[in-house]
């Protein structure tokens, strides 16, 4: 790197990151989540606008690879908070309701996803047909936890009964979809690596958990009661992420896969104090980092060359994917006993895809599962119907944020089929 390149990556780096506070603070003050903000700004920056002028200028071939290389970085701790934030515990309370809404809200979708790429298929010629059907049915079924996460703490849902539901089935769905990629990988292959190799994932993930995590649960207990936010404890966890991270890239899975692996397996801490601690350390290094993937994925989206046959495309890939988990969502809720209104909050904020779906689609391109162009339909897919939650929220439930006298179980009603408890939503 020379001098020059120093001083503009340095430059970008300053740029990226007010850009994205500001652009975030903009969505916010517009009912949405700042990286939907965030989003729309790589893709600005990118060859969409001004046929890449912008982008050649700001961020020059040269340090691209840089920026990468830090988005990548971003992308890893990001991926590990995912895996920590998904609670075991959560499940176990969820039940049935839980159960039918995570088979509604993924099998339906993917099904119509399958549809759609035998409609995609003929204009893109993929060089592995199978698993480009399965990773469109894939890219249509995914919802964004972290996203999801962040929307119901805003409107003041976390405490509601949906907004549990929700956060357990997205994170269901979350699970299912990073399990399905891997797959999917594995059946595409890695350009000059043997296939077998994807199969040590199977041997590695049980090594996570019988050996490396009750390791780790004694490490961790010796740094004290601050645990994983003592010094020691997160330069261990910061770096058991990156390792695990390379394991999988050298399995020829994506690396993403490996972080989110090691964020399952971590052991969480008993004081709550301490796990909201360290996740918001994370967290605050992710908020550096993440503006940053923005740009490098905002790079390969170009908007301008869509054409009518594009805008044909854009269509089908909306109406599936708002359809697909809409009403997959809305019927297995009904099926359960909720009520319509509340089904259909479920379904709506099911629908929410953000950065998961930017990350999938990311594999998908890196795996030569699509191409740029089918990437930047689904990238504004994403965007489009992560923007949808907020307002069609507040629609639903009357405007201002949902209260607990709409949103908490009114009773429970025993079922006269199965005994079991369900319950009614005011």
């Amino acid at each position: 790197m020379t001098e020059i390149d120093a001083a503009i990556l340095l430059a970008d780096l300053a740029l990226i990151i007010v850009v994205a506070r500001a652009v975030g603070r903009l969505a916010k003050a517009l009912g949405q989540p700042s990286v939907i903000g965030e989003i729309v700004a790589g893709v600005l920056l990118g060859p969409t606008l001004l046929h890449g002028a912008v982008a050649d200028t700001l961020f020059p071939g040269e340090v691209r690879p840089y920026l990468t290389a830090l988005a990548n970085l971003g992308l890893v701790l990001f991926m590990f908070v995912v895996g920590l934030e998904f609670d075991f515990g959560r499940l176990r309370g969820s039940g049935r309701v839980a159960g039918a809404t995570v088979v509604g809200s993924t099998l339906v979708p993917f099904g119509l996803g399958l549809l759609l790429a035998w409609f995609l298929i003929r204009d893109y010629a993929p060089a592995d047909r199978t698993a480009f059907v399965l990773f469109i049915g894939v890219a249509v079924s995914v919802t964004a936890f972290p996203v999801l996460a962040r929307i119901l703490d805003d409107r003041g849902m976390n405490g509601t009964w949906l907004g549990a539901m929700a956060l357990s089935t997205a994170a269901i769905c979350d699970l299912a979809a990073w399990t399905a990629l891997a797959g999917i990988q594995a059946l595409a292959g890695v350009q000059g690596q043997e296939h077998w190799t994807v199969l040590l994932m199977v041997p590695y993930a049980l090594v996570l958990i019988t050996c490396v995590r009750p390791l780790l649960k004694r490490v961790l207990d010796r740094q004290g009661p601050e645990g994983l936010t003592s010094p020691g404890g997160f330069v261990l966890v910061v770096a058991g992420a990156l390792a695990s991270a390379a394991v999988t890239q050298l399995f020829g899975l994506h690396f993403v896969i490996g972080a989110f692996l090691f964020g399952l397996v971590m052991p969480r801490p008993r004081r709550a104090d301490v796990r909201e601690a360290l996740l918001h350390r994370t967290r605050y290094t992710t908020g550096l980092l993440l503006p940053v993937y923005f740009i490098v994925a905002g790079l390969k989206v170009d908007l301008s060359r869509i054409g009518s046959s594009g805008l044909l495309q854009l269509g089908m890939i909306m109406l599936v994917a708002v359809t697909g988990k809409f009403a997959g969502t809305w019927v297995a809720a009904r099926s359960q006993g909720i009520p319509s209104r509340g089904a259909a909050v479920l379904a709506t904020l099911m629908n929410t895809r953000g950065l998961t779906e930017l990350i999938a689609l990311s594999i998908g391109l890196e795996a030569g599962l699509i191409n740029e162009r089918l990437y930047s339909l689904f990238v504004l897919m994403a965007v489009v119907t992560t923007a949808m939650t907020g307002p069609l929220l507040r629609w639903l439930m009357g405007g201002g944020t949902g209260t607990r006298a709409q949103l908490e179980p009114e009773v429970l009603v025993p079922s006269a089929q199965s005994g079991e408890a369900r319950w009614k939503v005011r």
